[in-house]
């Protein structure tokens, strides 16, 4: 595929602009990548997107797969190394044709290959074109997580694989899953662990905790929010499991009293995935935790977070002012991070330098500065802060203002010209304020120095495959008419999803954000200067017309996004 006639073509339907493209084809140039490569990796344009585009300049059709149409007997044609070799699956078999979906077609490579597997099993091939994150659903059908770790268990047949020394080195490191079988017995041990990395990967787990019981070992993936037991095996494999997680991660074998803490990196569905792994000494023996860092589910653009209506052009007002601070607030686990991330995203380009501290370092930003603060040696954000002044930056990212120093710097970073985002813990948009004045910032800075503060909570996402519209309760009928008015059209409907294969009846697939954006106006300064309450920010708000949390939530529900009873729990306090 030409990169230039892409780019043209991306630029034709204004997927990306000229200076973007531009730009695409001078990285590619560069370091030695095609242009398509590229805009998968950082997803700086959908991916159906540039099947289309592909699709018109090749003339080859492009799918949308299904993976449910693909069964076991058309996965036989093509193995599993084939398709993560080739990035090609096969779609189905009409007659004497086989018909496959490739996402590279003029890959020569895999032409080679298709050619010979269609003379193994005497078929004629047809060819369509598919997207990466297609090529991904259908690379999960290929290895079921529970049967993978149960053959693996048969296979220990009560051999215990013995442990290894570890240097305990700080950093992540890029690591094969399956890479280091030193002896025969610990092949199936590094199986389950490597099955299970790809389990949390393929089902977007956010954590992993493999945990040891009074007499089981059991694993959960932390999915959608909720803890999930996917795996149970007898108990002594716990310490062979542990002993291989901690290679991966680096980490001292032979320590088991003390937490520590590791990273290690590996490739999986073609894009970089982090581990974050942490130990704890429990009276049943060592508990791990691992954070996956996916950055297909972590790095999201602002469209894609769950901001609309007013709160989408609030925002977009405020990242095109030259200076100022972002506050973002909510729980621990409510997805801050993930919108600094995306924050940042939308402010990235060539002519702006960004400059984060964080704690850790969760993903990769290309173009973007990113520091990790180290406390043990004095690194902290408050003495990161003074260094990153020295580093002419445009945009200032600190993870999270804990104390009253960094407080008084980001501030005065605001002041000085530099366009601040941070999180702070409160419960609501109207708590920024009296929060950053508990913690000593002069009241009298914040009118010049404060743009926007935003609160936030996450909750799911109702599969779209199988909700359905139903008639809300009197009760929540009646609390939809006080939030949101009469309804313009008949009576409100919310909508309750039964379950079905798609979301692994779960009802729900991913999560969303609900929002609530206060922005400084001179009629809140004059508040914030005059001695400022919560009740009076609250009363500046309404007059604003502020988008509540709970509103933001029941409006998403009555759209069919979310479930109406996890928005009325989760803003229950707000």
């Amino acid at each position: 595929m030409d990169d230039k006639a892409l780019i043209q073509a991306l630029v034709g339907t204004q997927a990306v602009s000229s200076e973007q493209g531009e730009a695409l084809m001078r990285e590619s140039a560069s370091i030695g990548k095609r242009v398509e490569d590229i805009l998968y990796d950082r997803r700086l344009v959908d991916d159906v997107t540039v099947a289309r585009a592909k699709s018109g300049l090749s003339g080859i059709p492009y799918m949308k797969v299904s993976p449910d149409t693909i069964t076991p007997e058309l996965m036989r044609l093509i193995p599993e190394t084939s398709v993560a070799t080739y990035k090609a699956i096969p779609l189905s078999r009409q007659g004497d044709m086989l018909v496959v979906g490739m996402v590279h077609p003029d890959d020569v490579k895999a032409q080679e290959a298709l050619r010979f597997i269609a003379q193994q099993n005497k078929v004629s091939l047809g060819v369509y074109l598919i997207t990466p994150s297609d090529l991904e659903l259908v690379q999960r059908k290929y290895s079921p997580f529970g049967a993978a770790v149960q053959a693996a268990v048969r296979d220990v047949q009560g051999v215990v694989g013995r442990g290894k020394s570890g240097e305990g080195r700080p950093g992540p490191r890029t690591v094969k899953l399956e890479d280091a079988v030193s002896v025969n017995e610990d092949a199936p041990v590094i199986k389950i662990v490597s099955s299970t990395l790809k389990e949390a990967v393929s089902s977007g787990a956010s954590d992993i905790h493999i945990e040891p019981q009074r007499d089981r070992l059991r694993i959960r993936l932390r999915l959608d929010g909720v803890l999930q037991e996917v795996a149970t095996m007898p108990l002594e494999l716990h310490q062979p499991i542990i002993s291989r997680v901690k290679i991966l991660a680096n980490l001292k074998i032979d320590e088991t009293r003390m937490p520590q803490d590791g990273r290690f990196r590996t490739v999986l569905f073609g894009r970089d995935i982090d581990y974050r792994v942490s130990t704890f000494p429990t009276p049943s023996g060592e508990k791990i935790a691992i954070r996956v860092l996916d950055p297909q589910t972590g790095l999201k653009k602002l469209a894609d977070l769950g901001l609309t209506g007013r709160n989408a052009e609030v925002v977009g007002k405020a990242l095109l002012k030259p200076f100022g601070m972002i506050l973002i607030s909510g729980p621990t686990g409510s997805g801050k991070t993930t919108t600094l991330y995306s924050l940042m995203r939308g402010l990235n380009g060539d002519g702006v330098n960004i400059v984060s501290l964080e704690d850790p370092v969760e993903y990769t930003i290309d173009g973007v500065n990113q520091s990790q603060v180290r406390p043990e040696i004095g690194y902290d954000f408050a003495s990161g802060l003074r260094e990153i002044l020295r580093q002419d930056p445009d945009v200032i990212m600190v993870g999270e203002i804990r104390d009253a120093e960094t407080a008084e710097l980001a501030i005065h970073a605001a002041l000085t010209g530099h366009i601040v985002l941070s999180t702070l813990h409160t419960n609501n948009a109207a708590g920024v304020i009296p929060r950053l004045i508990d913690m000593n910032v002069d009241a009298f800075l914040l009118p010049a120095s404060l743009n926007l503060m935003i609160s936030q909570r996450l909750v799911g996402r109702l599969c779209d495959a199988c909700k359905e519209a139903v008639e809300p309760p009197l009760e929540i009928a009646g609390i939809l008419a006080k939030e949101l008015g009469a309804p313009k059209d008949g009576a409100y409907k919310i909508f309750k999803s039964r379950g079905c294969a798609t979301c692994r009846m779960k009802g729900i697939v991913g999560r969303v954000a609900i929002f609530e954006i206060l922005e400084m106006t001179r009629e809140l300064a004059d508040i914030v200067t005059s001695g400022p309450t919560e009740n009076k920010i609250v009363d500046e708000a309404k007059r604003q017309g502020m988008v509540t949390l709970r509103e933001d939530g029941l409006r998403k529900a009555v759209d069919g996004l979310v479930s109406i009873e996890e928005v009325l729990r989760e803003t229950s306090e707000a």
